[in-house]
């Protein structure tokens, strides 16, 4: 141990001095590479410790052995105590430890056993059954501008495993563009509703027939096309209307999330692909003849994360996030409107104009609004520009859950997360209602 001591004295700075140029490489290519600049807000703190570190180690030089002794002592003794709080962390984030108040709840109430396994494991178990299998894949993992095209969809015709906030999990087979809709709903030469969205939309967490999507479907007995998908913000949105909508539509339906949608579109604006959809009015991924090169870039992903879970507490994962937690907070309190919100929303209107459909705006409202005093300081500002735009409002806030004498009940078990089964047939019947025609 103490020739172990020694040697770690007399490396000491060489060490640190290794480690610090290490550390700043690696930061430099994972944001100015990998994300080629798109999250320089993220990787600052990195730059930060790895330029002080790098510091130190020059320092260290003139140090004497006796408190490099004490340092490399102490930083043994820290870093024992990250991993025993990571540690910490990992069981008290569990997935069985989080689910345990939810799955009491809902095995009294339904006498149904609640679905335990995670979403790898669930995964896993569907790839013996079924010839393909996925899970959600997110479209803002492609803002990097080292992929050629930026996918607005996942797998297709893939079983695709999403998540579970309800007891059950939420797979849903995914159509011939990687979207959540019965494959044949593309088939159609008369399509009532065009959804674009985010999870909400996309369906979380609830299966068919109790997603918007489908409740619309059944409502109006007409074909409805659901591109909403989780993560998506407003210039995503915009981009899957270039992308996918059809003369064959007769309503879209833009649906925004008050939480999010705001801190999602100063991501996406930096991402120079979704960016050409604003600048040039002819630009085209031409997504709907590449979607055999999205799956491929899709299943990669999918098959390099199920490798990354294994690293986790290697990285120090849950540590990391419990330390950037309060400012993600800080990050949807205090967030605007930005100026591009009212850009992309005059040329949505222009594009659903010229293909001679109707477009209405959704206002979804999120679990803080009713479980805290918060108050989302962008809710008149999205107002005022849906109105001046002449675009219809629907205000889910006050057609719905204000109607409701415990609003919180439209939420799994009462808990944070998406709607449930009842908040989603609520909202598509308000909906659906506003937007039906007179003849319907």
């Amino acid at each position: 141990m103490n020739k172990l001591r020694t040697l770690l004295v007399k490396i000491f700075s060489p060490l640190i001095i290794c480690v610090s140029i290490l550390l700043l490489i690696y930061t430099f290519y994972k944001s100015e590479f990998y994300w080629d600049g798109l999250k320089r807000d993220y990787y600052s703190i990195y730059y930060i410790l790895s330029s002080l570190l790098f510091l130190f180690s020059i320092i260290s030089f003139y140090l004497s052995s006796k408190i490099k002794e004490y340092i490399v002592i102490a930083g043994f003794s820290l870093i024992f105590s990250m991993y025993i709080f990571e540690g910490y962390l990992t069981y008290k984030n569990s997935h069985y430890l989080k689910i345990k108040d939810k799955k009491a709840i809902y095995e009294k109430i339904t006498n149904k056993k609640y679905d335990t396994r995670t979403q790898i494991e669930v995964f896993e178990d569907l790839k013996k059954t079924e010839k393909k299998v996925s899970v959600k894949v997110s479209p803002k993992n492609w803002f990097s501008n080292n992929f050629s095209i930026a996918p607005l969809s996942s797998v297709s015709n893939a079983k695709t495993v999403y998540g579970n906030e309800n007891g059950y999990y939420f797979i849903y087979l995914s159509d011939r563009y990687g979207f959540n809709n019965p494959d044949k709903e593309w088939d159609s030469n008369n399509i009532e509703y065009f959804l674009v969205g985010d999870s909400f939309v996309h369906g979380a967490n609830v299966n068919r027939p109790d997603d918007i999507a489908s409740i619309l479907r059944n409502l109006s007995n007409k074909s409805v096309l659901n591109l909403g998908y989780s993560g998506n913000g407003p210039l995503i949105q915009y981009a899957a209307l270039r992308e996918y909508l059809n003369e064959d539509v007769k309503k879209v339906l833009w649906f925004y999330f008050e939480d999010n949608d705001f801190i999602d579109l100063n991501e996406e604006i930096k991402s120079k692909i979704l960016n050409n959809y604003l600048k040039d009015l002819k630009f085209s991924q031409n997504l709907m003849s590449k979607q055999q090169q999205i799956d491929d870039m899709v299943n990669n992903l999918v098959e390099k994360g199920s490798k990354g879970e294994h690293l986790k507490f290697v990285k120090l994962y849950n540590t990391r996030t419990k330390l950037l937690k309060k400012k993600e907070v800080e990050k949807i309190i205090k967030i605007t409107q930005p100026p591009v919100f009212k850009e992309i929303m005059k040329l949505a209107k222009k594009l659903v104009d010229k293909n001679k459909s109707e477009l209405y705006f959704i206002y979804l409202p999120s679990y803080n609004r009713y479980s805290t005093n918060y108050d989302n300081v962008n809710y008149d500002l999205v107002k005022k520009t849906i109105n001046e735009l002449k675009i219809p409002f629907i205000d889910i806030h006050k057609n719905v859950f204000l109607k409701q004498e415990n609003p919180l009940k439209l939420f799994p078990f009462e808990m944070y997360g998406h709607y449930n089964e009842m908040g989603y047939k609520l909202i598509a019947n308000n909906v659906y209602n506003l937007t039906k025609g007179l003849n319907e």
